[in-house]
Parts: C-alpha cells; structure tokens; sequence
C-alpha cells in the first residue's frame, strides 16, 4: 500500500466544492471544468456519490449553449510576489476543447461507479453534446483545436494540444459507450474519434506548432498510453523510450523534462499509465512519493522541487487530491477506475 488516505483525501476535495456543486481548484478559488470533473470522478471512486452528482449538477446547469464551458486557464496564473501560491483572480478564462469533451469520461465513470442508468440519463446527453462541441473545433487533418477562436480569429490559427487531443480521445471513447447504452446515435462521435487517432500516430506534426518545447512535458510523454491511444507493447516502447528523462528515482514524475519539480498529479497519472501497460510494480512504487506529499488536511501538495528540498507551490488542489485517489483506484482488481482506464494484468496487456 502506499499509504494514501483515500478518505481525507476525498474530505479535502468536498471541502472545496461550493453549495452549488462547483470544485474549486484550491481554497482561493480557480475553476475550469477538466479539473472539477478529475475531482468530481475521484468522489465516486472514494463512494462520495452524492458529493459526485452535486458536481455533475453544477456542469449541467452551467453547461452554454453550444455545449462548451467557460473555465479559468489556471496554468496560466501567475505567481505571487513571493512565488509560492497562484494568484487566483489572474488566469485568463476561456473555452477549452478538452475541458468540455473530459465530462464523458466523468459520466461514463460515474455510471461504472454506482450501475445505476439514472446517472446516464440526468447527465449522458449533456456530455454528448460537450463532445459535439469538441468535434466543431476538429480539423480535415483530425487534430482538435484547444480552444475557440477569439473573435475575428481564424480556426486555422488556433493550435492543437497534442495531450489535450489524447484526452479528448479517451473521452469520444466514452462518450460513444454513453450514447450506446442510452440508444442514441453516435456515428459522427465514432468517425471523430476515428480521425483523431490517425492524427495522434501518423500526423504528430498537427499539433504543437506554435509550442515547439511542449515535449519537455511529462503528459506529452506519457498521456497516449494514459489514454488508450497506444495499448500493448507500443504502450511499453512509449513509457520506456523517456523513462530515465522523466521518472526521478524516490520522487515521482518530474513535470518538465529537465526541472527537478516532482508533481503529485503527473506521478498519479504516470501510475495509471504503468498499470495499464502492464507494469503494476512500477504502478505502485510511483504512488509511494504521491501519498508522501500528503498533509494533516488530507490535501496533497502539487508537488516538490527536490534539488531544493521544498515544496512548491505552497497548494493543494482538489484535483491533485483527485489524481491520487484515481491511480490508487486504478490498481484496485475490477474497479471502475480500472475498467475506465483498460487497465489489465500483465499477462493481458501484451
């Protein structure tokens, strides 16, 4: 065992979810809907469905018309003068692709969760239609742009993420499961998904074109095995090829490539990958530093900068939180998280 509390780490995550279902990023705010679902999905893991439903509640009636929401690009907040916490009322807020189309999988996880059909049908139309929104924004090439264009934009200009798109694979993955079991039509969710796989593997070149170092990245790494993009022994090639450049020994997940910088949500993320490529040793000793970067509030610390031996930032996100209790899921025989993720023994995975 890793020595997670699952359970205060779900109590820090309700503890910042607002009366009207919204889960915020930290005690001082930020919102974006990719976060708040990664939250939302970990309350169902750790059997806090109604606290789960309050979440799916609040995207359903701030859901626009056009299927989108709108979110706080909280990787864009600034630091604070003593750079130590995220000034919170700095992020610019926009409307993100992936943000929207990551609410299938929460659904459909939240229906692998409790086996209850009421669940798809109170919030399955609403994540199709986040889905949809996601589509609009795919180009003849298949690649998602990641957002909507500013006014007077041009679509053309608008990049593609390429760890964005992965999990916006995942979720049209999902999302076809919802519309299947809710007996609605999902050919285009389908031939959307179709599109975009060819573009992941055969057209890299779509993506990232305005952030050429996107690489230095640990999702771009390791979010296709994440996602289900690449399964079996190119699942295995793909954690392998950048092992050594990413994982730091007793520390977890370096964020980029070449900062001493362990985050708690990448090495929980990475776990999942390992479980689902068939390598659940490696799964489980990443969790250990995840569960070390665990306070007395049951938060857990976006990470540490270990050449300097300090945390950093000084927050504990709901979704760090969130991460945690998924990948500890994750390893669980037959759970939900599992079978949402195509996680397999060993033997299966190749």
């Amino acid at each position: 065992m890793s020595g997670l509390k699952i359970h205060r780490a779900a109590d820090w995550i309700e503890r910042l979810q607002d009366g009207d279902g919204a889960i915020w990023w930290t005690e001082r705010g930020l919102f974006d809907p990719w976060n708040h679902v990664e939250s939302a999905m970990a309350l169902a893991a750790a059997g806090r469905l109604a606290a789960a439903r309050k979440a799916f509640e609040h995207l359903l009636d701030s859901q626009e018309e056009d299927g989108g929401w709108i979110g706080d690009l909280g990787a864009a907040a600034p630091m604070d003068a003593d750079n130590r916490r995220l000034v919170t009322d700095g992020a610019p807020k926009l409307k993100e692709t992936n943000f929207a189309a990551w609410s299938a999988a929460g659904v459909w996880h939240l229906y692998l969760c409790t086996g209850e059909k009421r669940d798809l049908d109170r919030f399955g139309e609403m994540s199709l239609r986040a889905c949809r929104f996601a589509l609009v924004l795919q180009s003849e090439h298949g690649e998602i742009a990641w957002r909507t264009p500013d006014p007077g934009e041009a679509f053309e200009q608008v990049d593609a993420l390429y760890a964005a798109n992965c999990a916006i694979y995942m979720a049209l993955g999902c999302a076809v499961e919802i519309a299947r079991s809710l007996g609605k039509g999902h050919d285009d969710l389908t031939a959307g998904r179709s599109r975009l796989k060819t573009a992941l593997t055969a057209r890299t070149d779509r993506f990232d074109r305005t952030w050429p170092s996107k690489a230095r990245y640990a999702m771009d790494w390791y979010y296709p095995v994440l996602c289900g993009v690449l399964t079996g022994q190119d699942a295995v090639d793909r954690l392998e090829s950048r092992w050594m450049e990413f994982v730091e020994p007793r520390e977890g997940c370096r964020c980029v490539s070449e900062e001493p910088w362990a985050t708690a949500a990448e090495t929980a993320e990475l776990s999942i990958a390992c479980a689902q490529a068939g390598r659940p040793l490696a799964a489980r000793g990443l969790l250990k530093p995840v569960a070390a970067l665990q306070d007395e509030s049951g938060g857990v610390w976006m990470g540490r900068q270990f050449a300097l031996d300090v945390i950093w930032p000084e927050e504990r996100p709901s979704w760090t939180a969130g991460a945690a209790i998924l990948a500890e899921h994750a390893l669980q025989p037959r759970s939900a998280t599992a079978r949402l993720f195509g996680v397999r023994s060993p033997a299966e995975a190749l």
